[in-house]
């Protein structure tokens, strides 16, 4: 049998390894994981003439990463409390999962807390989970910029979980805000990519607690000068002038005869005047309100309310001399 006539140039192929014909540019990996880089190349091999010797040529080398393990973090905050009030502390829990199987790197918790809650940072406790085994660990200091706290951690391994825990403490503006606290964690894959976790968040139901019952009591002692039982300009204040309330609690004027009492429990309130405390004063007369010359006063505090006590004097010379 004749050999067929063989063309100057032809070419036959054996490709090796076969791959896509790309550039040699290494392909981007998904987020997370353990990458391998995987080069490929293709040979071939000809003859450029008919029996000529056989000739190899190697292509262009392409490198393609592999990801062969992902890196997840899972993240679930809880509370020791549903509701709470003003003074309360609340302990909270936050738990944060690698739920892949690849490591994270610079873990990172941004815990965002609600209006009036004051974080405690000597109350923060760590532990790390391993499989069936939790062992005790110490977190870095928690770094916070107004309501957000940071939390860091080095790494966490796949399937190994973080637990941190701590107090705040509510204040009288808790009352102000809705309560809900939101946390997200963040770290870094192997591959160098941000891993961002889902946002967690907890709600605390905020009570008012005694403060709705509470209000406060605001007056004034002062010489009156045409006995209408209200300071008129040209009418001083009487400094260092002693009121006792019905509770106990005992008041002094300031340098302008002023003076307030807050977290005054509602209903009927009285607020008696010491003359012993005003050396040269007497009770000076209401030419309107019969009730205004006693030395005591009657007021209703509603609830989160405000009730004012006035008391009128005159230096004890004019009350001799009528």
């Amino acid at each position: 049998m004749k050999s067929p006539t063989w063309l100057a140039g032809s070419i036959f192929l054996l490709l090796l390894n076969l791959s896509p014909w790309k550039s040699g540019l290494a392909q981007t990996p998904p987020p997370g994981g353990t990458t391998n880089t995987i080069p490929n190349r293709a040979t071939a091999n000809f003859r450029s003439t008919p029996g000529g010797t056989l000739q190899n040529t190697n292509s262009n080398a392409v490198q393609v990463i592999a990801n062969v393990g992902q890196a997840e973090l899972e993240m679930i905050k809880t509370g020791d409390r549903a509701a709470a009030e003003p003074g309360d502390t609340v302990v909270y829990r936050l738990l944060v999962k690698n739920i892949g199987t690849a490591t994270v790197k610079n873990i990172v918790v941004k815990d965002t807390l609600p209006l009036g809650l004051q974080f405690q940072p000597k109350s923060v406790k760590g532990s790390l989970t391993t499989g069936s085994t939790t062992t005790e660990v110490t977190l870095p200091q928690a770094a916070t910029n107004g309501k957000e706290i940071l939390f860091t951690y080095p790494s966490l391994a796949g399937g190994e979980s973080l637990t941190i825990v701590y107090a705040a403490t509510l204040t009288p503006d808790a009352i102000r805000g809705n309560g809900r606290n939101l946390a997200i964690p963040t770290g870094t894959g192997p591959s160098g990519l941000p891993i961002v976790g889902n946002t967690a968040s907890y709600q605390l139901q905020i009570r008012p607690g005694i403060l709705s019952d509470c209000g406060t009591i605001v007056g004034r002692v002062f010489v009156d000068k045409n006995f209408d039982g209200e300071q008129q300009p040209g009418e001083p204040g009487v400094p260092n002038a002693v009121i006792f309330m019905d509770d106990g609690n005992r008041i002094t004027t300031d340098a302008n005869g002023l003076f307030s009492l807050a977290y005054v429990l509602s209903g009927y309130r009285t607020g008696t005047l010491d003359l012993t405390s005003l050396s040269g004063y007497a009770l000076a007369p209401n030419l309107y309100r019969i009730e205004a010359n006693s030395q005591s006063r009657l007021v209703k505090l509603a609830p989160g309310g405000l009730a004012r006590m006035n008391f009128a004097v005159t230096p004890a010379f004019q009350e001799e001399g009528r």
